[in-house]
């Protein structure tokens, strides 16, 4: 768990004693590549840090068709995050991409620690932060911008990704088709 110790400390500074309380909270799950782990229609309070491997979390349209809304590999959080905040059921499938080491709490007992240990408040605050202005750039981008800008800006913020994820899922994460990323890519 020294991930999630350092992680919480690149934001906020906590002692080891603070962090074996933590550290005893979550709980350590192991998945297969193309697991689903969140399905939509379940109440999913609680949310993962990745130890190891990498996942996508995405919804299916009416049509029946995939948008990738998330991409999380080591040291990143992910999970449902309307059902996480907004008490409502999930939306969102999220799939183990590679064989994941996850590491997983519950929503109330993460807010418990708040009380014993403030700086995880203020670490939450941040990682809140960070992901809102990420989200708001990705919408930004959908609505101004065209597939090689978006494609390009997905190069430079995510590179550690890229060769980890198969192309379809970018396409989807980005949202054009996986020929038009094909197309875009041989211009890189």
């Amino acid at each position: 768990m020294k991930e999630l110790f350092n992680h919480i400390n690149s934001r906020v500074h906590i002692t080891e004693k603070e962090f074996e309380l933590i550290e005893q909270k979550f709980r350590e799950f192991n998945f297969s590549k193309k697991e689903i782990i969140i399905k939509p229609n379940q109440l999913t309070p609680f949310h993962f840090f990745v130890r190891k491997g990498c996942l996508r979390s995405y919804y299916i349209d009416d049509s029946g068709k995939e948008h990738t809304v998330s991409f999380a590999i080591e040291n990143w959080f992910i999970g449902d995050y309307i059902s996480y905040f907004g008490n409502e059921v999930s939306r969102l499938f999220l799939e183990c991409l590679e064989d994941c080491s996850l590491l997983k709490i519950e929503k109330k007992i993460w807010e418990d620690l708040y009380s014993e240990i403030p700086q995880l408040e203020t670490y939450t605050r941040i990682n809140l932060e960070l992901n809102f202005a990420v989200n708001q750039k990705k919408t930004l981008g959908a609505l101004s911008l065209n597939s090689k800008e978006r494609y390009s800006i997905f190069r430079r913020t995510y590179p550690e990704i890229e060769q980890r994820v198969k192309n379809y899922h970018i396409a989807s994460y980005l949202g054009v088709t996986p020929e038009t990323l094909s197309r875009v890519r041989s211009e890189f």
